[in-house]
């Protein structure tokens, strides 16, 4: 069980290794689920019972008190909703691998750039100083050429 789980958290330890290096303090929060109960159908479309969490440091001191699975869950359900790909039992996936990733660069890039956030009252680009107005679909189309 400990081997299948740092194997399907490599990933992630890649991708924050190559973001912020080796001086982060990084921990991992893991939730353990159960299958859903009921039967055929019932079953099938239910979601999974969360029965614990695992929690680790992997790298630095993080405080532990803050670690939180909230604001990656938040960004999943909004891509969920947004790119209905990602929403299961629909036929809008992309066949090829590099149109899916240029799918997914779009809905980022309209997220952080062209979309006001409610919170923020701006973008989140404008909220860090990396950008000075909202983005149109123009501007961001003509990235592209």
């Amino acid at each position: 069980m400990v081997v299948i789980g740092l194997i399907s958290c490599l990933p992630y330890l890649i991708a924050v290794e190559s973001a912020f290096g080796a001086d982060i303090d990084y921990a991992m929060l893991h939730k353990i689920y159960d299958a859903p109960m009921g039967n055929g159908d019932e079953r099938r479309y239910s979601p999974a019972v969360c029965t614990g969490i695992e929690l680790r440091v992997v790298q630095g001191k993080p405080n532990l008190a803050k670690a939180s699975t909230s604001y990656v869950e938040r960004q999943n359900l909004s891509m969920r909703m947004v790119m209905r790909r990602f929403t299961r039992l629909t036929n809008a996936f992309s066949k090829k691998v590099e149109n899916h990733a240029e799918s997914i660069a779009l809905y980022f890039m309209y997220y952080n750039f062209g979309r006001i956030h409610q919170a923020l009252r701006v973008t989140p680009a404008m909220e860090a100083g990396v950008a000075n107005h909202v983005w149109s679909v123009e501007e961001i189309v003509g990235l592209l050429g």
